[in-house]
């Protein structure tokens, strides 16, 4: 015989705790009322209970109370907030002591209805290494991320992945995603900085039929197409603040209205999201805002570099070279231990991306299918290409054909000056990625300018189609009014 899930319901009004207990009920659960914070207290002390649902005002306290009561047991159980419209900063702060979730009065039974469901399925998929196995490493780095995976993946806050370029930030939300609760429904992933300006509202939260020229029929946007699941937000920092408020409203109130629609339409999924950017940078220029950046980062996890767990590339090598060889349909390379021991002196700020750029052409070049020193190429590196005096205008820049240099400290010193500008790699400073956009942006301006801003022989000459150098333009911020 199955037991009944032993729910706890706490609020100091009496027609709310009948609401919920009936609800419960009809959904085959048992149910324990407690008025205040004292009564509350003492039933836990008497029974065990699978779920607790709690107001956070209450004659005798808050629910932030009970929260941090209940964190503290062995086996913590989903705490899920229930909050009345201006306590949101406090519903926030139930979710940083680790409630599961929050809930809006007035509550609409639906969502009530799969929020419970979801934290009660949390309690039945505890995270194991095997939920979160794609995330290769051994390092002490590592393990501390996969347990931070494992702990986070039992709630549903937003959870703010901060790390470098190349780091695996979209590896680690997959990883949160399959360990959780939701793994059964999509994961959904974005970046939000490849979506033009004048779309990103339909991307996000779709359309109706007639909304706008173009719109032969209704669409679903990504918040949609990710209910019950999780939509990743990848390179949060670059939304503009219009979609910023749009977005800091729908992650409020669990609801988006589509483009041409009067009628709003809830949803259940859960936020995540990251960017290589320093987001406090971003608040103080008014590129990002405040309350935004409270809301979407309730838990931070920090992806370590590839630096920080230099024991983890002889893993990550084999790995990689079987991920590649699978791609390609051909034997695995091998690789020399020297050359091993050379990857391993390597400072990688691309990451780990950059380790695998740097292996797959190094299966490419080798011979006998095994991979020595000379196939790494890793003195190739960012000062040949723009110092170079047969650097030409078809030469791309882009973080996926740079190899950086081996020496940490040699990097500060790589320079280009041109004309008016000099730039100066510091690594403590500022991200490679930030970097290479200054440098590609200078080519790009002097070119524009010689071509007197003809965009078509601009691109023409740069050896690049008018599209790429359009997207390019849009995406360096480059004015081409």
């Amino acid at each position: 015989m199955t037991l009944l899930k032993n729910i706890l319901i706490i609020d100091d009004e009496p027609d709310i705790r009948g609401l919920l207990s009936m609800t419960l009920e009809r959904m085959g659960y048992s149910t324990s009322c407690a008025e205040n914070l004292s009564h509350a207290q003492d039933l836990l002390a008497e029974s065990a209970y699978d779920l607790c649902l709690t107001d956070l005002r209450l004659p005798d306290g808050s629910g932030i109370d009970i929260v941090r009561k209940i964190q503290q047991y062995d086996n913590p159980i989903p705490v899920i907030v229930i909050t009345a419209h201006g306590s949101m900063d406090i519903a926030i702060e139930a979710m940083k002591y680790g409630a599961f979730d929050f809930i809006n009065k007035p509550v609409d039974l639906k969502n009530l209805r799969a929020l419970i469901n979801n934290a009660l399925s949390s309690t039945d998929n505890i995270p194991t290494q095997s939920s979160i196995s794609d995330l290769v490493g051994e390092s002490s780095a590592a393990l501390a991320l996969k347990d931070n995976i494992a702990k986070v993946s039992r709630s549903q806050a937003p959870v703010f992945i901060h790390g470098e370029s190349g780091s695996g930030k979209e590896l680690v939300a997959r990883a949160i995603h399959k360990a959780s609760s939701r793994n059964s429904d999509s994961f959904i992933a974005v970046n939000c900085g490849a979506i033009p300006r004048e779309l990103m509202e339909s991307e996000f939260f779709g359309h109706t039929k007639g909304s706008f020229t173009g719109a032969h029929q209704d669409k679903q946007g990504l918040f949609q197409s990710a209910e019950g699941g999780t939509l990743f937000l990848d390179e949060v920092a670059d939304l503009p603040m219009e979609m910023q408020v749009k977005l800091l409203r729908a992650i409020q109130e669990k609801s988006i209205r589509p483009v041409g629609s009067q009628k709003e339409t809830t949803i259940n999924v859960r936020i995540l999201s990251a960017t290589h950017k320093n987001l406090f940078d971003e608040i103080k220029e008014n590129r990002f805002r405040n309350d935004l950046y409270y809301r979407i980062n309730v838990i931070e996890i920090s992806v370590p570099s590839l630096r920080e767990r230099q024991t983890d590339i002889p893993l990550l090598t084999t790995t990689l070279l079987k991920k590649i060889a699978d791609k390609n349909n051909e034997a695995s390379s091998k690789i020399t231990q020297n050359a091993l021991n050379t990857l391993q002196d390597y400072s990688f700020p691309g990451n780990v991306r950059e380790l695998e750029n740097i292996l797959e052409r190094a299966s490419a070049l080798c011979s006998d299918n095994t991979i020595h020193t000379d196939d790494l190429q890793l003195n190739r590196n960012i000062s040949e290409n723009i110092n170079n005096s047969s650097y030409n205008d078809s030469h791309r820049l882009s973080a996926e054909n740079q190899n950086i240099p081996a020496d940490r400290n040699s990097i500060n010193i790589y320079q280009k000056n041109n004309n008016e500008n000099e730039l100066t790699y510091n690594a403590n400073n500022e991200s490679l990625d930030n970097y290479l956009d200054k440098i590609e942006k200078n080519i790009i301006l002097s070119y524009l300018e010689k071509q007197r801003w003809n965009r078509t022989s601009t691109a023409k000459t740069l050896g690049i189609t008018f599209r790429s150098l359009r997207y390019r333009m849009k995406k360096l911020g480059i004015d081409d009014d």
